[in-house]
């Protein structure tokens, strides 16, 4: 238990060196030639280092994007057939991997290095298979010629960091709980793709199909229903496909062109797709209720949410996330065990996704059961570096006296906006004023009309503290010190979060403000309102 332990908080700090590791040794500025246009251009990141960071992100952007659908091995397995049929035939050999996820948003996405993945909400509304080539081979494209590599260069160009990018994955509910090198992960999935590169992906993609004996001319269909749904409807389709791909008219018109050019011909497969897609189509339903449930508990609305999760049971029993939502069910109503039973049911059905796992930790967790909630929390950690699991896993580390690992999991968790983050910069807090109390407060100089210069003191620790020494000094230009240090004690005043006090500090009097930019203040110690 201690090893696995170990091994879950220090999962995402390993996973954040392993990829600052696989980019840090960029080539010097240079130019190559792209693999599938052949034109010349400035190359920051190398081919091993692409394959290195789609291959350590695959993982946890699946995780994120809703997992692989485990009920439904045989669309699985069909997905990537396809997938290798045109990959097969690209300008560019990579390790590919094509994988179904399991979420109804209809969306699909190349991480670099040739990881895929196509979200079964986008499959169910596929027409034929060669529509499911045009998607593919549209992101295959993305993936060979280097879109997500170059998105990466363009971060360091204007960054100066791998991380430039901005985590915004709508499409994900658990995007925003994600912390460590998995944040990489989410910014390549979810930015949106240049004009160009979508018209590139297209272009290439359309070759790729006919070269593979498939109707380039699905694709042209595929992007007028884009068009289409994008113009009629909202919510997911728009946070979807649509925010990383945006549809349009003009990607339409090129698609005709492109098709002109290619030789006439080709499969659609409709009657195969018919066949391999049936399960799909049959459970979904199921998945239509399920997605009311999940709006309806968002809402609040606990009862409706389990009669929709228990009727998509009735029609797919094994599906694990029918299960998850009824855990979710309980877990709202604060019946812990109740929750844990179902969040297990989900877990047997998927032993491969972090979310039952997580949530049965945060159900034993608040149950009072610590021992049975901690090789949850590691586990799902190891599945998926979350701002909860973080947090849950501090403070196991706390009650083992481990006041250095809880404080780099509380800090490690307070970078997500969620509610566990907010706890977990408490936590920091907390035990981070007895560490460097200075990083909580911020100290400003003011001159009052008497001459005497004051300290205005904000608190930014985010919990009320109390006890707040500090010192004050006057430095000349070349910083030694010309008056002063003074130690100041607030005593048992108790400043709330954000709060700014005023206070005297014995140093002046001066006349002239310009002596303001020489004061010097060092916070010593301060302690939570509540140790």
């Amino acid at each position: 238990m201690e090893r696995r332990s170990i091994r879950g908080i220090r999962y995402a700090r390993r996973l954040g060196q392993a990829l600052a590791a696989a980019l840090a040794m960029l080539a010097l500025a240079g130019c190559g030639t792209n693999p599938v246009t052949g034109e010349r251009e400035l190359q920051l990141v190398s081919q091993q280092q692409e394959v290195a960071v789609g291959t350590q992100q695959y993982a946890p952007s699946r995780q994120m994007q809703g997992g692989d659908l485990a009920v439904d091995p045989q669309l699985n397995a069909y997905v990537a057939e396809i997938g290798g049929r045109l990959a097969a035939v690209a300008d560019r050999p990579l390790p590919y991997e094509f994988k179904v996820l399991n979420s109804g948003v209809p969306n699909a996405w190349a991480l670099p290095g040739g990881k895929i993945a196509v979200n079964r909400g986008l499959v169910v509304q596929l027409a034929d298979e060669a529509e499911l080539a045009a998607v593919l081979g549209h992101e295959i494209v993305h993936a060979a010629a280097r879109h997500g590599a170059q998105r990466m260069e363009r971060g360091m160009l204007m960054q100066g960091a791998m991380l430039a990018l901005q985590v915004g994955a709508a499409d994900s509910p658990y995007a925003g709980l994600v912390v460590g090198g998995a944040m990489l992960g989410a910014n390549l999935v979810t930015a949106r793709y240049s004009r160009d590169a979508e018209l590139e992906a297209d272009r290439y993609g359309m070759i790729y199909m006919q070269r593979a004996g498939y109707d380039p001319a699905a694709a042209i269909s595929l992007q007028e229903t884009f068009v289409r749904l994008s113009q009629g409807r909202g919510g997911g389709w728009l946070e979807g496909l649509f925010a990383s791909h945006p549809p349009s008219p003009e990607r339409v018109a090129e698609n005709r062109r492109t098709a002109q050019e290619l030789p006439k011909g080709g499969q659609r497969h409709q009657e195969r797709w018919k066949a391999r897609t049936a399960d799909l189509r049959r459970r979904q339903p199921a998945y239509d209720q399920y997605d009311r449930g999940v709006a309806a508990l968002a809402k609040g609305d606990a009862q409706a949410a389990e009669r929709h999760a228990r009727e998509a049971l009735r029609i797919e029993p094994n599906e694990a996330r029918f299960h998850e939502l009824l855990g979710d069910v309980e877990l709202k109503r604060r019946n812990w065990r109740g929750a844990v039973d179902h969040y297990f049911r989900a877990k047997d059905r998927d032993p491969a996704y972090f979310k039952p796992y997580l949530a049965s930790a945060i159900a034993k967790y608040e149950s009072g059961d610590r021992a049975g909630a901690e090789p949850l929390a590691v586990r799902a950690q190891e599945l998926l570096p979350t701002s909860t699991g973080a947090y849950l896993l501090g403070r196991f580390a706390e009650a083992r006296g481990d006041a250095q690992g809880a404080y780099e999991l509380y800090s490690q968790a307070a970078a997500a906006e969620s509610e566990y983050g907010t706890r977990a910069r408490r936590e920091a807090a907390r035990l981070g004023l007895a560490r460097d109390p200075a990083r909580y407060f911020q100290l400003e100089p003011r001159l009052a009309r008497d001459g005497e210069v004051y300290a205005a003191i904000r608190n930014r620790a985010g919990i009320a503290v109390t006890g707040v020494r500090f010192v004050v000094a006057v430095v000349d230009r070349a910083g030694a010190v010309v008056t002063g240090p003074f130690e100041m004690n607030l005593g048992r005043q108790i400043l709330q979060p954000d709060e700014v006090v005023t206070v005297p500090t014995r140093v002046g009097p001066y006349q002239d403000p310009a002596i303001l930019p020489f004061v010097r203040f060092q916070v010593l110690q301060a302690q939570p309102l509540n140790r």
